[in-house]
């Protein structure tokens, strides 16, 4: 039997769910070093968020801490709230809940995340060819490719400005296009990049981003064999997905990738599954979650974004009020069958609850993007917009002080994001759909409505599956 009366704390740790496409750095979810007892004076913050969870268990979240969740039994919620008077820390309960950001020094004011980018993450654009025609894709496709000479020069200019920058990690995603339709030039691309990353001590992760529909088993093996990570974009089963991710011939490709998906299973690798939510595809989200949780899948949600090259923007655009109903659909999934592995930072598009921050994406600070000429730019969606290239002596520094187009702001300088408790595990959302829909980009964002209808239920979410997987455990 469960002693009631002991306090029990849950929160979850650090993870890799999130795959971020656009480089987002957030503070450190490891809570701060062992607080010690005694004076000072401590005391619960004034803005909490505290939701109610079933078996006496209570959701607390602080929005200017860094420890996101936390999930509280009675004993130690009792002892949070015996903090709204200040007085020293005694317990053991008390030192966690300190370490955890739910308690803070008497009279500490509470400010804006210390998010220090310590890795370079570079798009990679491979080829500017694809074997599909996907409705919203914002790429105006020729058959053109990157040359090995481009690819290991784009690899050089990388590491140097990383060395000029004294980050500490390199990630490179290699995208199109189709990435493996120029797989050879992948497969050279990694062992150089891998070997620049052993003579320099630079921490190394890579990524292929595919449609899924032209997957090799020897392409898998290889992703397998050197680990890399695979991304593949899953829109919906069946027609919802063959709506929009069609061939030339207007055919659809969901049986080809869900193929691929399994083979990939099969053969040892997982891929993350890139679920992008349009006008058309609205419906299908519960569906696309279901396939995702059915394979223990790692996913994220995305919503679209507004580009050139998309067709019929009208039915892309899914209304808010539809958008919000089918995105709580989806969650209603998950609730039914929460999975041990952490979901939090990957469900409402561009938001990332897996640690607080100041900024969207890397753009124009710890992201660049290569096109497969050579030219380079701040984010893959102004890839026809080069800004310098890849024979630059520091081009991340080029790329750092654009002055014209959307501007990366912090969320602290958004119009109407300032004063908004979620601001710093929203930042305003993409920088670049904002400008490009309001002609700023020091506004909140076009989902603002959307994502601030969704919090709620993303965090009760992650605090339920908490009290299973922990309870579970005991």
């Amino acid at each position: 039997m469960k002693d009631s009366t002991e306090a029990k704390i849950f929160w979850s740790a650090p993870t890799d769910q999130r795959v971020e496409d656009c480089a987002c750095s957030t503070a450190s979810l490891l809570p701060a070093a062992k607080v010690r007892k005694g004076a000072p004076l401590w005391e619960r913050p004034p803005n909490l968020y505290l939701e109610a969870l079933p078996e006496d268990h209570t959701l607390v979240f602080n929005p200017f801490g860094t420890a996101g969740v936390v999930v509280l039994n009675a004993a130690a919620l009792a002892e949070l709230e015996a903090f709204r008077v200040a007085q020293p820390i005694q317990s053991d309960t008390a030192q966690q809940l300190a370490a955890l950001g739910l308690l803070q020094p008497q009279g500490a004011v509470q400010g804006p995340p210390q998010v220090k980018p310590e890795r370079l993450t570079a798009w990679l654009h491979v080829t500017n060819a694809c074997n599909l025609r996907c409705t919203y894709c914002y790429v105006n496709k020729t058959d053109e490719a990157m040359d090995e000479a481009t690819g290991r020069a784009a690899i050089d200019a990388i590491f140097r400005s990383a060395r000029l920058h004294r980050f500490k990690g390199i990630e490179l995603k290699y995208a199109g296009g189709e990435a493996t339709l120029n797989f050879e030039l992948v497969r050279s691309l990694h062992r150089y990049a891998k070997s620049l990353a052993l003579e320099y001590g630079f921490d190394f992760q890579d990524m292929v981003l595919s449609n899924g529909v032209a997957l090799s088993n020897a392409m898998l093996d290889f992703i397998r064999d050197n680990g890399i990570k695979l991304m593949i974009s899953l829109d919906g089963i069946g027609a919802t997905h063959d709506a929009q991710r069609v061939f030339l011939n207007g055919k659809g490709s969901f049986k080809l990738v869900a193929w691929s998906i399994d083979r990939a299973l099969s053969r040892g690798v997982r891929p993350h599954l890139s679920i992008t939510v349009t006008g058309n595809s609205v419906d299908g989200i519960a569906q696309a979650v279901t396939f995702a949780l059915d394979r223990d899948l790692p996913f994220n949600l995305n919503f679209y974004r507004e580009n050139d090259y998309a067709k019929s923007q009208a039915d892309l655009q899914a209304e808010d009020e539809h958008l919000i109903a089918a995105m709580k659909a989806a969650f209603k999934v998950i609730e039914e069958r929460l999975p041990q592995r952490s979901l939090i930072s990957a469900l409402v598009d561009r938001s990332n609850f897996g640690g607080s921050h100041t900024r969207t994406c890397g753009a124009g600070h710890n992201y660049m993007v290569v096109d497969h000429k050579g030219s380079m730019t701040r984010c893959q969606m102004e890839i026809e917009k080069p800004v310098t290239t890849i024979h630059a002596v520091d081009p991340l520094l080029e790329l750092q002080t654009v002055s014209s187009g959307f501007q990366n702001f912090s969320v602290d300088d958004k119009e109407g994001c300032r004063t908004c408790e979620w601001r710093y595990w929203c930042t305003g959302g993409c920088p670049l759909l904002t400008q490009r829909v309001t002609g700023r980009s020091d506004v909140k964002s076009p989902y603002c409505n959307v994502y601030k209808a969704l919090y709620p239920d993303l965090l009760r979410l992650e605090g339920l599956r908490l009290v299973k997987w922990q309870e579970e455990a005991v």
